[in-house]
């Protein structure tokens, strides 16, 4: 039977670095490994934490149980103004007071100009969730608009054995 992953695009934006990115991704994933995308972040409703427990919406009930139905979760993000993106922020707090990161292995990728502080706050959180990850299983990637062809296709060597590597690793937790 086949792993699943849920690879959650942290960007809303249509042309996104990100979004390539998992796409090409999920092109290096062994056959024993099926992913399934998920990058509609705009669609969710702002959190609201009165309905967060016993009356979420229809749609943040559906991403939970996506979660919860994976193997591991792999997000994909920009950083925006030194943090994670809005969207991505929404998806995690509607999260917050539910176990369906609990101990679930999480690839974390950031993707951006520079993306160093959004890294570490998307680590944090995720740990805060008390996903599975650890340095194996987080890459960032600085300046991904010149490291990436109009696919999302890494343009250097070494960007491909890094995420050669830090999918192997991923898989392993699985």
């Amino acid at each position: 039977m086949k792993k699943k992953i849920l690879a959650i695009v942290g960007s809303a934006s249509e042309n996104s670095s990100n979004l390539k990115l998992v796409q090409h991704i999920s092109n290096l994933i062994s056959d024993e490994v099926e992913i399934e995308i998920f990058d509609q972040l705009a669609q969710l409703p702002h959190f609201n934490s009165e309905q967060s427990q016993d009356n979420p919406p229809a749609l943040i009930s559906k991403i939970r149980q996506a979660i919860l139905a994976t193997d591991g979760i792999l997000i994909s993000s920009p950083e925006y103004v030194f943090s994670i993106p809005s969207g991505l922020k929404n998806l995690l707090e509607w999260c917050v007071a539910t176990t369906v990161f609990t101990q679930k292995p999480a690839c974390l990728i950031t993707a951006s100009a520079s993306g160093k502080m959004g890294h570490e706050e998307l680590k944090f959180i995720m740990k805060t969730l008390d996903a599975k990850i650890s340095e194996n299983t987080c890459l960032l990637i600085s300046g991904v608009k010149g490291k990436l062809d109009a696919d999302g296709k890494p343009l250097n060597e070494d960007l491909t054995v890094a995420l050669l590597n830090l999918i192997r690793h991923f898989e392993m937790e699985l």
